[in-house]
């Protein structure tokens, strides 16, 4: 069981039927059920093409992100790999223990030294590979902060620039397109100039599973320009708070003193999972429950999402709405919660007056936000409005939900595609 407190949180049968249906989503995603549908001892066959993995010298994997512990092990289940590099948050202990694995555990969602650390390790590793030789890459979401390596910039003054944008309600793309023009390693300089072979599987957590923003195309290419990265900064009203030397770079770059980042993938990369995994596991689980099931992808300022959900509830009995995707959350106060939390919160505010539902939702990463939660479950019991405005107004949903026993923990998954969510009428 990936929910830690299933127990403790399935006290009422449609709370039960909601966290069995979440739990299923969650085991989806694990990279153990989703690597062995396309790969064998000898071979990788992928959207209609088969690699031959028995031609190479040696295979050698780098894996960066949430679930590059999980994806590595699932990897070397069945392939002999040679050696490894594996980098993962901090505070999430691998999944696998062997020596032929050099593990780093970096800073996520601001990077660390470890991270310019990882970086290094990684560039070295890769460039020392040869002809006839094959690099395995597996990417997972998070893989941006995990690895930096800052171009004529100071890792503080990237982490500043990575906390301006985390706060803003920037999308992935936007805050990546910046990562990527401040970056050695990003867009696809990674494997620009390496010499042996190289084939990408990536798990996406990004809308539209776009490979140039999936941990910031380090593997892929770019299609953004430090044009795009500009305007960002502009939209959001970053420019007066963000250090000199950045806008230099970003400068620079605009008036063609900087190379752009590689426009050419120079490897091929697969999306091999995505939020539909899930999705289409838990839609299975309910409709075996007897629920009428409606799906919905949720994007967007979670304002505007939360209105679309509610649009969505249906008027009949025993349905069951599944939501999956990644709203954005401008941070607003001083509190603890996620975009998931809060999403829980906000529906919960608008359904007052609904006959009973049960709301659940969770990062399937198992983090939400600047909590230990992954998320959140209640029913539409009657609260305060003026008590939910306050925990809204300080970002604290993570701090209403510990009040009424409703959060929801699995702690580090290994895995990440993105949010998953459920409303049982």
């Amino acid at each position: 069981m990936i929910i830690q407190n299933f127990d403790e949180l399935a006290i009422t049968e449609k709370k039960k039927d909601c966290l069995e249906i979440l739990e299923s989503g969650l085991q989806a995603a694990n990279p153990e059920n989703i690597i062995s549908k396309y790969v064998t001892p000898n071979e990788i066959k992928i959207n209609g093409k088969i690699f031959n993995i028995e031609k190479y010298s040696n295979i050698y994997t780098v894996a960066f992100g949430k679930a590059g512990d999980s994806m590595t092990r699932a990897l070397n289940s069945i392939i002999s790999i040679k050696s490894g590099i594996i980098v993962i948050p901090k505070g999430s202990k691998a999944k696998i223990k062997s020596k032929k694995f050099q593990i780093f555990n970096s800073g996520h969602p601001k990077p660390d030294k470890t991270s310019v650390k990882a970086a290094k390790e990684v560039m070295k590793f890769v460039d020392n590979k040869k002809r006839g030789e094959l690099i395995i890459f597996l990417v997972s979401g998070g893989g941006s902060a995990l690895l930096a390596m800052p171009d004529e910039i100071t890792l503080s003054d990237k982490v500043h620039v990575t906390d301006l944008l985390l706060k803003s309600g920037a999308t992935i793309q936007e805050f990546n397109c910046v990562r990527k023009h401040l970056s050695k390693i990003k867009g696809g300089k990674l494997v620009e100039n390496m010499k042996c072979q190289g084939i990408g599987l990536v798990m996406s957590d990004v809308e539209g599973d776009d490979l140039s923003s999936i941990a910031s195309g380090t593997t892929y290419m770019d299609d953004t320009t430090y044009a795009d990265a500009m305007s960002i900064i502009e939209k959001y009203r970053l420019k007066l708070k963000i250090p000199i030397e950045v806008l230099q770079i970003l400068g620079n770059g605009l008036h063609n003193q900087k190379t752009e980042t590689p426009k050419i993938a120079k490897i091929e990369n697969y999306v091999i999972a995505n939020n539909n995994n899930c999705l289409e596991s838990m839609e299975q689980t309910a409709k075996s429950k007897g629920y009428k099931v409606i799906k919905m992808q949720i994007f967007g300022d979670i304002k505007e999402v939360v209105k679309r959900i509610l649009e969505n509830i249906s008027e009949e009995q025993k349905t069951c709405l599944i939501l999956g995707g990644e709203p954005t959350v401008k941070v607003l106060g001083k509190g603890q919660g996620g975009r998931n939390q809060e999403l829980v919160l906000r529906i919960l505010k608008n359904t007052q007056k609904l006959k009973k539902i049960t709301i659940a939702s969770m990062g399937t990463d198992g983090i939400d936000g600047n909590s230990n939660f992954a998320g959140a479950i209640t029913e539409n019991i009657k609260v305060d409005l003026n008590t939910m405005k306050e925990f809204l107004k300080n970002s604290d949903s993570s701090r209403f939900f510990q009040k009424q026993k409703g959060n929801i923990k699995t702690d580090f998954t290994h895995m990440n595609l993105m949010d998953i969510g459920i409303i049982l009428k």
